[in-house]
């Protein structure tokens, strides 16, 4: 089978993460892949944040933690979040962005780096101290969170995939 469509296939989100910090050259691999998802008439409207700063991943953490109401780290102890934002007016933003969430997952598969989606990005950014790390980034004007890919090297074994279900395709021949 195709080397993509194996990826595709083949991995799953990590939920556990070794401290060890990704290269940068690698993150921006990550990244760069995301910068080439398909988007709406091609306007490539959403940006990437990454963070690797441990005092703004912190900052995330405790933010992503209280709109989901829990005190652990929701982002697994991963070393790097690269954050998925759109300009909230664009009709497109959800749509782009999970496309440009999902190149990077499977970028960094297809590179040895663990990945997942994090959600409560849209919440984590409508709060003040959300848009403080946007200034901090130097984003300016209204901006959606789409989510959160959180990297690093797994800490053990993967989940394995469950199998898919049936009666999920229909055809008009």
């Amino acid at each position: 089978m195709n080397e993509i469509i194996n990826a595709m296939i083949e991995r799953r989100s990590c939920k556990s993460y070794k401290s060890d910090m990704v290269p940068k050259a690698d993150i921006e691999k990550v990244i760069e892949a995301g910068l080439w998802a398909a988007n709406g008439r091609g306007l490539q409207t959403p940006v990437i944040i990454a963070v690797t700063d441990k005092e703004t991943r912190a900052a995330l953490s405790k933010l992503n933690a209280s709109v989901m109401g829990a005190n652990s780290d929701p982002f697994y102890n991963a070393p790097v979040v690269l954050i998925v934002l759109a300009p909230a007016e664009h009709p497109n933003r959800v749509y782009d962005g999970s496309l440009v969430m999902g190149n990077m997952m499977l970028a960094a598969y297809s590179m040895g780096i663990g990945s997942c989606w994090i959600h409560r990005a849209k919440e984590v950014f409508e709060m003040p101290e959300g848009k403080e790390i946007l200034k901090k980034a130097g984003l300016e004007g209204e901006w959606e969170g789409i989510g959160n890919c959180v990297l690093g090297y797994a800490d053990g074994a993967l989940k394995e995939a469950q199998p898919r279900k049936g009666g999920r395709v229909y055809w008009i021949n």
